[in-house]
């Protein structure tokens, strides 16, 4: 009888990291806002409804330090929390990602009584952000963190953003793409402790290939989201002169 054997780390990983295939970057409608197809509208929608699962971050992160008796992860761990609440500490004031995205919901021509509200948000973009929160809240904290790796992919989606929006929405106030600058740094730094985490405690062939599966779903919330606002808000098709690469 043949025993299966772990991966070792490096191919791990690289299994890990193969899973951005599946990512939301691919989607339609993240093409669509990227490529500079997407309407006022359909830019405001995806801006409204992301709120959902911006204001879900600290919470799921927050379900991780509850479930996670390691003293040491905690201390890391609860940095994500002050990155997007905020913080203010010693004289130092940082107003935190949930702000910055206020701001971009304004530099879009939203209000943010509009957006905080929740009055635009499509109920599947509701159904799958309180999935992944639950996940975090009812899973082991290892599994919690282990979701949350589709950050290694995160920093190419950002920088896109900031490459393409000024130019393709001259309209937007660039002041508003702030949360995207300040995103591409933090999730790398938060993949580098999410990632060592993941890495140590999947170390048998079924707890990785759980890893794989975790992550999979996280990309699939990501990904449902997508779906259900291209469903509300449509999807641009690329026009014929423009051509496929458009």
């Amino acid at each position: 009888m043949t025993t299966l054997s772990a991966w070792p780390r490096d191919e791990f990983e690289a299994r890990l990291r193969e899973r951005g295939k599946a990512y939301h970057i691919h989607h339609p409608f993240n093409q669509m806002l990227n490529q500079g197809r997407a309407t006022p509208e359909q830019v405001r929608g995806w801006v409204a409804n992301r709120w959902v699962y911006q204001i879900a971050i600290p919470m799921k992160d927050g379900a991780v330090l509850s479930n996670c008796p390691d003293r040491e992860v905690r201390r890391g761990w609860v940095q994500r929390i002050l990155d997007h609440d905020g913080f203010e500490l010693g004289g130092i004031r940082d107003p935190g990602g949930l702000e910055a995205w206020l701001r971009l919901a304004e530099a879009v021509g939203l209000q943010r009584d509009e957006v905080e509200d929740q009055r635009h948000v499509v109920p599947a973009v509701r159904f799958a952000v309180d999935a992944y929160v639950n996940f975090a809240r009812r899973q082991p904290w290892q599994e919690a963190v282990c979701s949350s790796l589709t950050e290694l992919f995160a920093p190419e989606i950002h920088k896109q953003r900031l490459a393409t929006w000024p130019e393709h929405y001259p309209w937007i106030d660039p002041e508003g793409l702030r949360y995207f600058r300040q995103r591409v740094s933090q999730a790398r730094r938060d993949v580098e402790q999410g990632l060592a985490i993941t890495l140590a405690h999947f170390d048998t062939p079924a707890l990785q290939q759980r890893a794989l599966d975790v992550l999979q779903f996280k990309l699939d919330v990501l990904w449902a989201m997508n779906d259900a606002m291209a469903t509300r808000y449509g999807v641009t098709p690329v026009s014929p002169a423009s051509g496929a690469a458009a």
